[in-house]
């Protein structure tokens, strides 16, 4: 009988059930389309004799050693909910449905009730990593009950990325918990790419630095405090050839990005919830508008190009290196304060109780978004002590109070010269709102008053409702 089973043989699908497979586990695999498991089972090598090909839900169920867990691997959305159901009908009491795909967490939540009412359990998994982590090891964010967990606990922890001996696979609270924190590791995710992209465009574009310099500059911060898998392989882009030009490979690459939905997912939430993860949205908008290459030609031709050139606005090469690392340090502190603050937000309004210094323990290796920057917020967390907001902790605080001046410069110079640094900038505004004693809400709330009878406090009569004189016009 196989110790788990497995629904989806598309990439990340196969990669985790030859990911079971090379950890010992036998695994039963089906995919809609019968010929790709005949095609994976062919292609798994000595694998194969922990898989088990099944070429319906029928046999799958058969195949799998009760009580079954089962993982499913399709797309977000209706595809989940038919499987799932499809599933369903050949299991019995105490089976397990995993959706361990990238699913909106209220679709999650209302799969638990669904199913609960069917008397099967419903884990909503998150899986990070991309196809080499679900091969070798990924960061596992599960949501669910944890006598369910239990149930598979072992294999996900065998399977997942390790940070030193610990496994970064944990269950991070009940019901949609588990997708909600994939969700916004992603914006978050969306969040440093898009940070990164813009140094890229003020290295490219500003100071007219070829791919292979900037390769070099890139390596040489993964060698610091920005060390994490985002600047890594940004260094290895950079420096990559494309082998039918000769170019560098990603001066051949169009610029128009794309986008699943997670990164949305994450900004809805934050709004609905009145959590700001402005940097996340900044992030998300700069994609948007990637994708209207055609509208910016056109733009670029009626208005003019802007100038770019930032003729030694930053001093030498080596100086400008410290103000764009400094500044992209400072932005990566509001994006990530942003990201834990809208978790911590989530947790209060569902009650999840989440434990984030886990969940940035869990990001330490196996995922996107994986640095030496979350050991210290894993720290942070388990000190003990509430966190507002990681930007008034230590080491934060001491980090943005040294490298915020030249965030500031940097989204200065760029605005000046029209680069366009989106979230560098929404992060220098996070900041400086926040630090602002004495807001010009004031004025928001007189004008909400004046065309709506809002009301407002006053300062000097805290906790009563007032109004304006032009409430009696």
């Amino acid at each position: 009988m196989a110790d788990i089973g497995l629904v989806g043989l598309g990439v990340m699908g196969a990669n985790l059930a030859l990911n079971m497979a090379e950890k010992g586990y036998s695994v039963a695999v089906h995919n809609r389309t019968v010929e790709k498991i005949d095609a994976f089972i062919a292609n798994a090598g000595s694998l194969a004799e922990r898989l088990t090909p099944c070429r319906t839900l029928a046999a799958l169920a058969e195949a799998v050693d009760p009580p079954r867990p089962i993982v499913i691997m399709v797309k977000a959305g209706q595809a989940v909910d038919a499987q799932a159901n499809a599933l369903a009908d050949h299991l019995a009491r105490g089976d397990i449905l995993i959706d361990a795909g990238n699913a909106n967490f209220r679709d999650t939540r209302r799969r638990v009730h669904v199913f609960g009412e069917r008397n099967l359990d419903f884990l909503g998994v998150g899986v990070s990593g991309g196809e080499e982590g679900a091969r070798h090891g990924p960061s596992i964010m599960a949501g669910g009950d944890r006598k369910a967990w239990a149930r598979v606990e072992s294999i996900f922890a065998d399977i997942a990325a390790r940070f030193g001996n610990e496994p970064c696979a944990a269950l991070v609270g009940p019901e949609g918990a588990g997708h909600f924190v994939k969700t916004i590791h992603n914006g978050i995710e969306y969040a440093d790419m898009q940070m990164i992209a813009e140094i890229y465009g003020i290295m490219r574009d500003g100071l007219g630095l070829a791919p292979d310099e900037m390769a070099g500059i890139f390596a040489g911060w993964n060698e610091g405090p920005l060390k994490s898998y985002l600047i890594e392989i940004t260094a290895e882009v950079l420096g990559t050839t494309d082998p039918k030009t000769g170019k560098p490979l990603v001066e051949v690459i169009l610029d128009s990005a794309g986008q699943k939905g997670t990164g949305r997912w994450s900004v809805i939430e934050a709004q609905d919830l009145g959590a700001p993860a402005t940097v996340i949205e900044a992030a998300v908008a700069a994609r948007n508008l990637s994708s209207r290459k055609a509208e910016r030609i056109a733009d670029e031709k009626l208005f003019g190009a802007a100038p770019r050139k930032l003729d030694g606005a930053f001093g030498n090469r080596n100086s400008a290196t410290i103000v764009l690392e400094e500044a992209m340090l400072a932005g990566k502190i509001a994006a990530y304060a942003q990201g834990f603050a809208v978790m911590a937000k989530a947790s209060e309004e569902f009650a999840w109780d989440l434990p984030l210094g886990t969940v940035a323990k869990i990001w330490r290796a196996g995922c996107i978004i994986r640095s030496t920057f979350l050991d210290d917020i894993a720290t942070t967390y388990e000190k003990g002590s509430a966190v507002r907001n990681l930007m008034v902790t230590e080491p934060f605080t001491g980090m943005l109070k040294a490298t915020h001046g030249s965030l500031r410069r940097v989204v200065a110079e760029a605005s000046l010269k029209g680069i366009p640094v989106p979230a560098l900038a929404s992060a220098l505004a996070y900041f400086d709102f926040s630090r602002t004693a004495r807001s010009t809400a004031d004025l928001t709330q007189a004008q909400r008053d004046f065309f709506g009878a809002h009301g407002f406090e006053r300062v000097d009569e805290p906790g009563k409702v007032a109004h304006g004189p032009w409430s009696n016009a």
